[in-house]
């Protein structure tokens, strides 16, 4: 049964096709990794799947809920972890968590057991009274995974959640979304430039680049359809070996030259 369906999805800024009419699905329960050069279209999709960008054409259901006019019921359907640090240092693990699950509108009453069923989760209960400020970049990325499960959502989304880290707390990363995802039901949709990780933990992948998807299968499918010994194989001769520019920064400019133009008429 599919939790997210794309629908020819396209989104345009000016006259630059970032996502190209591309339709994917994925199903309940299931590590899902969209994989992607950087500049290909994989943040301007996620944007789209977590309502952060209106897609230009093309429809989106998340968790059975269409994205066009049921925008509040997607947004409780999902948690994310975002690639960049989002977690308020001056708190506590604790703190964190309860700020975050008073913003969901999560129960009172049942707040303190849901804290610390989720720290259990992750390792940090023995952490919940020292301040984040403390914390590696591996316990911080542990508490904002547990954190983004606090209103106890259907998906989870991590973008580059083991960037930065070293391979023993990438190991511990991996292991607790296995975790969750067995014990909490949660689809995984996630993003990683690491091919390896891509391969030992996705169901199923889908690779985008300049904006059209040019492939998808298991991690075994894509090897055998590009006869390679690894995902990471299989990924360079879908995509080529040339370096792309970042993605983000290329919209950033495309909107800046808009912004130009438009000033000049």
């Amino acid at each position: 049964m599919s939790i997210i369906e794309v629908k020819n999805l396209t989104k345009k800024f000016g006259d630059f096709v970032a996502v190209d009419n591309i339709s994917f699905s994925v199903e309940k329960g299931e590590i899902f990794a969209f994989l992607g050069p950087n500049g290909a279209g994989k943040t301007t999709t996620i944007k789209m799947l977590t309502t952060l960008l209106e897609p230009t054409v093309g429809e989106i259901k998340v968790n059975n809920f269409n994205l066009k006019n049921e925008r509040d019921d997607v947004r409780r359907s999902f948690g994310i972890v975002f690639q960049d640090p989002s977690l308020d240092d001056d708190l506590t693990a604790y703190e964190n968590m309860e700020f975050h699950a008073v913003l969901y509108g999560h129960d009172k009453n049942d707040r303190p057991k849901r804290i610390e069923e989720l720290l259990r989760l992750v390792d940090l209960w023995d952490r919940q009274k020292n301040l984040v400020k403390t914390f590696s970049g591996g316990m911080k990325r542990r508490l904002e995974i547990a954190r983004a499960l606090i209103h106890t959502p259907k998906i989870i989304f991590l973008d580059e959640p083991t960037v930065g880290l070293d391979p023993q707390t990438r190991n511990h990363i991996w292991s607790y979304v296995v975790n969750l995802s067995k014990k909490e039901g949660v689809t995984v949709f996630l993003t990683t430039h690491y091919m390896e990780e891509a391969e030992k933990m996705a169901n199923r992948v889908v690779v985008i680049d300049h904006g059209k998807i040019i492939g998808s299968g298991t991690p075994a499918e894509l090897k055998s359809k590009t006869e390679t010994n690894s995902l990471e194989e299989a990924f360079l001769k879908l995509t080529g070996n040339s370096i792309r520019p970042d993605e983000a920064s290329s919209v950033d400019m495309l909107r800046s030259h808009a912004r130009m133009w438009g000033r000049k008429r």
